[in-house]
C-alpha cells in the first residue's frame, strides 16, 4: 500500500473570541447543573444521577479552560507587543 499524502496545504487555524467562548460554555454547564439539581431524586431513582455530576464536571473543567485560555491570550498579546516593539534589522 502506498502512503497517503495530502494534495493541498492545511488551512491556517481559526482564531476567534476564545475566552468568551470558553466562559460561555462553562456558564452553560453550571446553569445546567443548577437546573437539574432540584430533580436529583428523580435522576437518582431512574439511574441517571451521572447527568447531574457530568454538568458539574463540565463546569469545573471549564474553569480550568478559562484559566488556560486567558493565560494563552495574554501570552499571544505579549508576543505581538514584543514583535511590534523590536527594531527590524
Amino acid at each position: 500500500m502506498a502512503k497517503w499524502t495530502p494534495t493541498h496545504e492545511a488551512p491556517e487555524p481559526l482564531e476567534g473570541p476564545v475566552v468568551a467562548t470558553i466562559t460561555g460554555g462553562t456558564l452553560l454547564w453550571f446553569v445546567l447543573f443548577l437546573v437539574q439539581l432540584p430533580f436529583y431524586g428523580w435522576f437518582d431513582d431512574h439511574g441517571h444521577a451521572w447527568w447531574v455530576w457530568t454538568c458539574l464536571a463540565g463546569a469545573g473543567l471549564g474553569l480550568i479552560g478559562i484559566w488556560y485560555v486567558r493565560k494563552r491570550d495574554a501570552a499571544i498579546k505579549r508576543d505581538a507587543a514584543a514583535r511590534g516593539a523590536r527594531p527590524t534589522a
